[in-house]
């Protein structure tokens, strides 16, 4: 699955979120915070999802209604292996390290982050590993 451009995954995320199918009036409602689009253009950017198989356009009388057919979690999770990859050599902590420099996190960020990584350390059991290796690629010592 490639990745969507910038303005069509603000779409999907809008459709995503939504939970139920949506028309362009109320996709352009929730965009109104972030920019001015205009409804031509969010038609074209609905056309172009249809096209790539990420929504389903159903006609209600004189109103369009759009509906997500790829799931959020699979596209976010593979986009974000890509990210990872391509531009932080597969390195949570240079991509931690980039995205908060200079920054804190709250105590609650904190929190999910420690759980989610304890959660990996019970997932991957005791197996040694070279901590000299960046996350992510991590050696089994043998």
């Amino acid at each position: 699955m490639r990745k969507l451009p910038e303005a069509e995954q603000e779409l999907m995320m809008i459709i995503w979120d939504a939970g139920e199918p949506v028309t362009r009036s109320q996709i352009e409602e929730r965009m109104s915070g972030s920019r001015n689009v205009m409804p031509s253009t969010i038609l074209t950017l609905l056309s172009r999802l249809e096209e790539r198989g990420f929504i389903v356009k159903e006609k209600k009388g004189k109103i369009n209604y759009y509906t997500a057919i790829r799931e959020k979690g699979p596209y976010l999770q593979e986009t974000g292996k890509k990210v990872l990859k391509n531009l932080f050599g597969n390195s949570l902590s240079v991509f931690a390290a980039a995205l908060y420099s200079g920054e804190h996190l709250d105590k609650g960020e904190i929190d999910k982050l420690q759980n989610f990584l304890d959660e990996q350390k019970k997932l991957s059991g005791s197996m040694p590993y070279n901590e000299n290796v960046s996350c992510g690629e991590s050696e089994e010592i043998g």
